[in-house]
């Protein structure tokens, strides 16, 4: 592996590796020059200390250089048994750390643990109540979504509803379904909404076209009707029209709203228990899944959704934009406030881990066992050097230090003893 061809992390590892690696040689160099200096002069007094001591230093300093050299390569070149021991026991070595990292990290007690001290939705929640880290969210977000609303084509969507959608709706009988859905709908006042949507819309259009009511009205008066009659008859139908639009969305107990919640139920009950009204729902369905323009009025109305939703995404001041910040935020102020849900955050997150740890945790080890045993046994060795290599020079470094002090040592216990 040449340096040009290293990323530019590991040209800066090899940077370090190599400063190591001189300034270690150079202190056996020094401690080389020492020896050889003081060697005629080392048969008595202090220069016979310092000899000993430059001696034990070069012991030490080739004794480790020999240790640390042996784990990558041969030293010298020399075949010498259990030497380049990374090379050789790669495929060992990649297991064992195989099941090093299975059986410290993924476990699921440790998982659990790990997760459970880490507060991750105190942290979570504390994050999204910054309105800026809310509004990356939201934006990341809406880019995914907009990403996957671009890719749905409409092959997708026909194919969606030629293979999936119509034939299950075809099997399924709709009309209990409809009954049950239309009869909670009303329960829930769900409908309310709509309701207020028409009546709001029909009020508006009065607003705005009362000439075009009074013509519509007019037109079907008798013929015979006097003119001035016919005009304060119109008037009235036309102020009475506007009164009872507006009297309906002012009060929410309207007798007209009550009249439409009773329609809506009885049509639930009909399409629930009524045998002849099931089955005209049933051929009414049947004929609406058979119509050729089935698939095509689906796509139309894909097409409307879809450009609708990506001019809200792509807009960041839309109301999608700012529901999702808002959301955000609230849910930031809920895991932050509130204990009981953000325990059952944290749970469920602690659930998923185990599950993936449990299910897919030998897998993910084995990762790394593959991957060793895939280099060569040199490629295995540089890439393991660059990364510690570093850091085992400090042996050769403490092993010339600390020779030194046991030769030393040596000999004043020598000189004590003569």
């Amino acid at each position: 592996m040449r340096a040009n061809q290293l990323s530019t992390a590991d040209q800066q590892r090899l940077r370090h590796l190599r400063r190591m690696k001189t300034l270690a040689l150079s202190l056996l160099v020094i401690a080389a020059i020492i020896y050889l200096a003081t060697l005629p002069v080392a048969q008595g007094g202090g220069w016979g200390w310092v000899n000993t001591g430059a001696e034990a230093a070069m012991v030490g300093a080739m004794a480790d250089w020999f240790a640390v050299t042996a784990l990558f390569r041969h030293p010298l070149g020399l075949p010498i048994p259990h030497t380049a021991i990374v090379p050789t026991k790669k495929d060992e070595i990649a297991l064992s750390l195989e099941d090093f990292f299975t059986e410290n990290f993924l476990t699921e007690e440790i998982a659990r643990d790990r997760l459970a001290a880490a507060n991750l939705g105190l942290r979570v929640g504390r994050w999204l109540q910054d309105e800026g880290h809310a509004a990356r969210v939201s934006t990341e977000f809406t880019r995914i979504a907009r990403a996957g609303v671009a890719r749905v084509g409409d092959d997708d969507v026909r194919g969606l509803v030629d293979d999936v959608v119509m034939p299950r709706l075809a099997r399924e009988p709709m009309a209990s379904l409809a009954g049950d859905l239309l009869s909670a709908v009303v329960a829930d006042g769900a409908h309310r909404g709509f309701v207020d949507l028409v009546v709001r819309e029909v009020r508006d259009w009065l607003t705005r076209h009362p000439d075009s009511f009074k013509r519509m009205v007019a037109n079907r008066a008798p013929w015979w009707a006097p003119d001035a009659v016919s005009t304060r008859i119109v008037d009235w139908t036309y102020n009475n029209a506007l009164d009872w639009a507006q009297s309906i969305l002012d009060d929410p107990n309207h007798q007209t709203r009550q009249s439409i919640d009773d329609l809506l139920l009885r049509v639930a009950d009909d399409l629930q228990h009524d045998p002849d009204v099931q089955a005209r729902a049933e051929a009414l369905k049947s004929r609406l899944l058979t119509h050729p323009q089935l698939a095509e009025s689906a796509i139309n109305v894909w097409h409307t959704v879809r450009d609708s939703l990506a001019a809200s995404l792509d807009d960041p001041n839309s109301r999608v934009h700012a529901r999702v910040r808002q959301a955000l935020t609230d849910l930031g102020t809920t895991l932050v406030t509130n204990d009981a849900q953000r325990a059952r955050l944290e749970t469920r997150i602690a659930d998923i881990v185990a599950f993936f740890v449990n299910t897919y945790g030998g897998e993910v080890s084995s990762i790394i066992s593959h991957t060793i045993q895939r280099w060569d046994g040199e490629e295995a060795s540089r890439r393991i050097e660059l990364h510690v290599g570093r850091d085992l020079q400090f042996i050769r470094i403490n092993g010339t230090v600390v020779g030194c002090l046991v030769g030393l040592l040596i000999h004043a216990v020598t000189v004590l003893v003569r």
